[in-house]
């Protein structure tokens, strides 16, 4: 990009309308980048930010309005046209081939229109060096179903650099980067920016606005409520109440009151798909009222420690027990009996069955209950009662017994999920990076709803890359790094730096 064109219009649309059946989700909504910025664009769940920028990049016609990119029209008709076009888009739910490794995904997108891969070693040559280049190391060779959430987060952005986009857009970049990494991100973001490339951030962590953004555009209810404005003199506070249309207060914490021990592991440690051990040899104890977070770096166990517990894989040794009962090589119902439950990394994939209603999703878990069965059938009235009463209790707007689960917004997905699992039998609930890519307000909901079922006398283990949600939320912390616990100790003698020391190994 000659950087002659800084300060230009990159990408601009105006008057975009969509709706989706009968629900409009876009109104004359507005959106310009230029050429040689970091462009931040805020709203809440459900505001319009991913549906106008999957309008940019060729996912969604419009119903009305107009595209220009370079100041010139253009008609989308599909992503390709998008890509020709330079415009390149990282989704926050990742659009890998799980089953392929990291060079063939690369090889697949760019499907012999990128010059230098032709073939699956320049493809992992590419890969790897273009990691080194933006700090995302990632292994080309390594099969996309078997990386952490956080490794296919950068397989993602390494792709759309790949590609050659110029207008880049980043869908929740950091949500699951720990600080370090999300700092390294940035600073290429803004490297990217400074080469005279245009990037729009989308992202619900203020901070990330106020620190690297050059201009805010700001959405609600599928309206643009500010555009276009200088970063500069805006405040975190002044922002939030522009994306929710009120000031976002955080409820004071309640003062949580320790009892019995629930969870205890001795030993624990699980191996990965691949064989090798991915946790080893943890020791941890959780008692009712505590929080603990899990503070670490992806990629360091932590999604094989969350399988070990819940039992989607077996432990390879140690022990894990529940209110005193040895449940190490119980299946998962078994210790669902127990009242373990799990708030999964990633809510659609892992948590919900997007084609089934939202009654459904409530009770996949608990089909055996005498109140939903009727003979050698489902209740299928009871299921609507009961998922009726969740949605009221829960707030999930957009919901209805029988709506079908993919069409609730991120918050709204993760309000489900939490009817589900928060239930009366809730003893141990393992909480997996719980608001990532959710909005301010939503996060709020969610942290209220971990620290409402520790009050009650809930045991909680907060696994979670984002350092700030584990300060904020936890009781004790424990640093995990390359699948051990490498450091503990309580909340209120923590800080960000010596966490972040241990995470990278260090201390």
């Amino acid at each position: 990009m000659n950087t002659a064109h800084r300060g230009r219009p990159a990408l601009e649309l105006s008057g975009i309308d969509k709706s989706f059946g009968d629900k409009k989700v876009l109104t004359a909504a507005a959106f310009m980048v230029r050429w040689g910025e970091v462009h931040a664009l805020l709203g809440e769940n459900g505001a319009g930010k991913s549906t106008i920028m999957n309008v940019a990049t060729g996912v969604y016609a419009p119903d009305a309005g107009s595209i220009l990119v370079d100041e010139q029209d253009v008609v989308l008709r599909g992503p390709a046209d998008a890509a020709t076009a330079g415009i390149g888009m990282v989704h926050q739910h990742y659009r890998l081939v799980g089953c392929f490794t990291v060079a063939e995904n690369i090889l697949l997108a760019a499907g012999g229109t990128v010059a230098g891969i032709a073939n699956l070693r320049q493809a992992a040559e590419a890969v790897e060096a273009k990691g080194r280049e933006v700090g995302l190391a990632v292994d080309a060779a390594a099969r996309v179903d078997e990386l952490s959430v956080a490794e296919r987060q950068r397989v993602e952005i390494l792709k759309v650099l790949l590609l050659g986009a110029r207008i880049v857009v980043l869908d929740e970049p950091t949500a699951v980067l720990t600080d370090a990494e999300s700092r390294a991100l940035l600073e290429f973001v803004r490297r990217l920016a400074e080469g005279g490339k245009a990037v729009v951030l989308i992202t619900h962590k203020l901070r990330e606005v106020i620190e690297h953004a050059d201009r805010v555009t700001v959405m609600r209810g599928g309206a643009t409520v500010l555009a276009d404005a200088d970063a500069k003199g805006l405040d975190a506070g002044e922002l939030a109440r522009l994306m929710v249309g009120e000031r976002v207060v955080p409820p004071p914490a309640p003062a949580l009151t320790l009892g019995r021990e629930r969870l205890r592991l001795d030993g624990f440690s699980v191996r990965r798909p691949d064989g090798a051990i991915g946790v080893a040899g943890v020791d941890l104890t959780l008692r009712a009222g505590e929080i603990l977070g899990i503070a670490g770096v992806g990629g360091n166990g932590q999604q094989p420690l969350a399988d070990g517990l819940i039992g989607l894989v077996p432990a390879a040794a140690g022990q894990l027990l529940i209110d005193g009962v040895d449940l190490t090589t119980a299946p998962p119902a078994a210790r669902r009996r127990q009242g373990l439950r799990i708030i999964p990394s990633d809510r659609f994939a892992s948590g919900l069955i997007g084609d089934l209603p939202i009654a459904e999703n409530l009770c996949l878990t608990d089909l055996a209950a005498p109140e939903l069965n009727r003979g050698f059938l489902l209740d299928r009235g009871a299921m609507r009662r009961r998922a009726a009463a969740a949605i009221e209790r829960f707030a999930i707007a957009g919901a209805a017994p029988g709506r079908l689960a993919r069409l609730l917004s991120g918050g709204n997905a993760q309000k489900l999920i939490l009817a589900r699992e928060m239930d009366d039998d809730l003893a141990v609930l393992i909480a997996h990076s719980p608001t990532r890519g959710l909005d301010v307000k939503a996060c709020l909901f969610v942290h209220e709803a971990i620290r409402a079922a520790a009050a009650r006398g809930a045991a909680c283990l907060l696994i979670s890359e984002d350092l700030e949600e584990i300060l904020a939320l936890s009781t004790r912390i424990a640093v995990i790094c390359a699948g051990q616990i490498a450091g503990e100790m309580p909340a209120d003698q923590a800080d960000a730096e010596r966490i972040g020391m241990l995470m990278m190994g260090h201390v």
